[in-house]
């Protein structure tokens, strides 16, 4: 079952910290957060996969996809429910993950603001909020 979340128009400039919370489905394969510009112009892609046992980070600019990260610190399960951190700065997304271990993944295409935020998979959003 797929839980999709879309915000398009959203004003997150530098120094922007997104806190969301939700609920990992019960057997799924993995799921994705998304910011950036739009759907095929992303500047983190933050996507844990369960199946590899993996964070995998990327960028995604037009039809093409950056070089993976890759992060074996998986500390989350499916049927878990879970509060992310990312921070937005100029160089780089720092993500925070529920055990306290950081996720750096660098601002590859440079932007300084964002407008877009997607949650695809299996991830129920139940809160999220931005602060400055």
């Amino acid at each position: 079952m797929s839980e999709d979340f879309e915000i398009k128009n959203m004003d997150m400039k530098l120094g922007t910290t997104l806190k969301i919370k939700g609920r990992i489905a019960d057997g799924t394969s993995g799921f994705a957060i998304n910011l950036g510009q739009k759907s095929d112009k992303l500047n983190l892609h933050f996507n844990p996969r369960f199946s590899e046992s993996t964070i995998v980070c990327n960028t995604r600019d037009g039809s093409s996809w950056g070089q993976e990260q890759r992060e074996n610190h998986l500390c989350f399960s499916p049927g878990s429910e879970i509060k992310l951190t990312i921070t937005f700065e100029s160089d780089q997304f720092n993500v925070k993950l529920p055990d306290g271990h950081q996720v750096t993944f660098p601002n590859r295409l440079g932007h300084n603001h964002l407008s877009y935020l997607s949650v695809r998979g299996g991830f129920k959003v139940s809160s999220f909020k931005f602060e400055e």
